[in-house]
């Protein structure tokens, strides 16, 4: 039995009046419900590409918790001790100010993209689109066949085929998003804890392993039934993109001044007349969209940018020996005037940000130290006097941002005659370790007369220079003051 065309079948289909499409989703049915959207499978150059994009993102997204960089993951995001690792360079709560600054670096990035190759990242880059359109569909497409099938199938009985089909998608699905919730895991805890776990089972851990069935649950019904609903409902980033894009975006566009007038295709037609587009109405660049849209009705919130109506208009107009790019990467204005001007005052201004933001971000992490060291006076201790001379208590805090561990050692590097006495401090600080202890630093009583600089309720200070070593060398210097009768 032969089926029926797509476009007659497909539920989300209808004709729009002027600007109604702007105020009701493709994927909603006026009276809120929703209407499921059967995308057919794309072919062309741009989907190829994007599989290959996507499968690079994947791989790298699935063995990025289990690289290792000297002692450190390749990337660790460990909220609960609050350590994040970027390709192999670990960030403490002390450095939690480059978190913040690379957050907001990627976050002008995206600004920076969107105002001139509009939603690029949706469309290539976004882990919704990624696993949703590469992984889940192409699954989908495997077990139910084409968006045609899927439709009549849909719309007919539960039977022993629909039940197999429905069954062994469902549980693969559900296996997918399990195994997308421990990847996610392995970024939060660490790979090393994670097999750790895995090894000790479910039992040892049934909290966690609750956490991680929840999770699993939001990632399958997400991908399973919510679907593009989470990139026109839920993202916010479709909501700010409008205020970014504007005629000068270079986005996926239609090129209404050669489609229109539209008309259906018939046999040798040479599309010669002024009235005739190039467009032929074919509705193919609607069946493929994942949102549901017609993208000739103009730039659209809901568009991801996922580039399958290109594809599909490419492939209709090569069959008709018409150009292609009838659907292109392009502007409004270019469309319009034939001129391309991307590079305007806005774009300028929010690339100037980006690259002092690059700058910034790149600076300080050049310029972080490994070790923090930290010495004041212990509180609410002056001086004491003791057989080498006048002597203060004083705390030190020292944290090792290293995967290494570090030997260290205390020499007051000025004035000369000074002694360091530590005061149970253990000499090595564990690779990311905070290390907190005291310890004594003396001074002849001659010393202290040679070095008086002034008063302070009856007291003198000297300068206090310390050295902390490892290896035979100096890796920081800390000053402080030490207080004299």
């Amino acid at each position: 039995m032969e089926l029926p065309e797509l476009e007659i079948i497909r539920e989300q289909e209808r004709t729009f009046g002027d600007e109604e499409f702007r105020a009701e989703l493709a994927s909603v049915r006026p009276d809120g419900t929703r209407k499921w959207i059967f995308a057919k499978q794309p072919r062309g150059k741009f989907y190829r590409w994007r599989t290959i994009v996507s499968a690079v993102l994947l791989s790298f997204l699935a063995l990025s918790p289990f690289v290792k960089i000297g002692d450190e993951q390749f990337l660790l995001f460990n909220l609960l001790d609050r350590k994040f690792v970027f390709f192999g360079y670990p960030i403490w709560p002390e450095d939690f100010y480059l978190v913040v600054v690379l957050f907001l670096t990627a976050l002008v990035s995206i600004v920076v993209f969107t105002a001139t190759l509009g939603r690029i990242w949706c469309g290539w880059l976004c882990p919704q689109t990624v696993f949703l359109e590469m992984v889940f569909r192409k699954i989908e497409w495997w077990i139910d066949g084409s968006a045609g099938e899927q439709a009549v199938r849909v719309r007919g009985p539960w039977n022993g085929d629909r039940i197999r089909r429905f069954v062994l998608k469902q549980s693969i699905f559900f296996s997918i998003s399990f195994a997308i919730a421990n990847i996610f895991l392995a970024y939060v805890v660490s790979s090393d804890t994670l097999v750790g776990y895995i090894k000790d089972g479910p039992g040892s851990h049934f909290e966690l392993f609750l956490a991680l069935v929840a999770f699993t649950v939001v990632f399958y019904l997400v991908f399973a039934r919510f679907r593009e609903q989470a990139c026109l409902v839920v993202c916010p980033y479709g909501r700010f993109m409008s205020a970014l894009v504007d005629e000068h975006t270079v986005t996926i566009t239609y090129d209404q001044k050669r489609g229109e007038q539209r008309s259906k295709w018939k046999r040798n037609d040479a599309r010669s007349s002024q009235n005739t587009g190039h467009c032929i109405d074919c509705n193919a660049c609607v069946n493929v969209c994942p949102t549901g849209i017609d993208i000739r009705n103009g730039i659209q919130l809901e568009c991801v940018a996922c580039t399958a109506c290109i594809d599909a208009c490419d492939e209709v107009m090569e069959k008709i020996n018409l150009p292609k790019g009838l659907i292109r990467y392009t502007s409004a204005e270019a469309i319009q005037t034939g001129i391309k001007n991307w590079f305007t005052p806005r774009v300028k201004a929010y690339g100037t940000i980006w690259i002092t933001l690059v700058l910034i971000t790149t600076g300080l992490f050049y310029f972080r130290s490994d070790f923090d060291v930290t010495v004041l006076r212990s509180p609410g201790t002056t001086w004491t006097q003791t057989a080498d001379g006048v002597a203060n208590f004083y705390d030190l805090k020292i944290i090792n941002k290293t995967s290494k561990d570090l030997h260290y050692s205390l020499v007051v590097a000025k004035p000369h005659q000074a002694i360091v006495t530590p005061l149970g401090l253990p000499t090595i600080v564990r690779s990311g370790e905070v290390l907190k202890g005291r310890f004594l630093i003396s001074v002849p009583m001659h010393e202290t007369e040679e070095h008086h600089e002034h008063e302070e309720h009856g007291n003198y200070e000297i300068d206090i220079a310390i050295d902390v070593k490892a290896g035979g060398k100096t890796i920081k210097q800390v000053s402080t003051e030490l207080l004299t009768p």
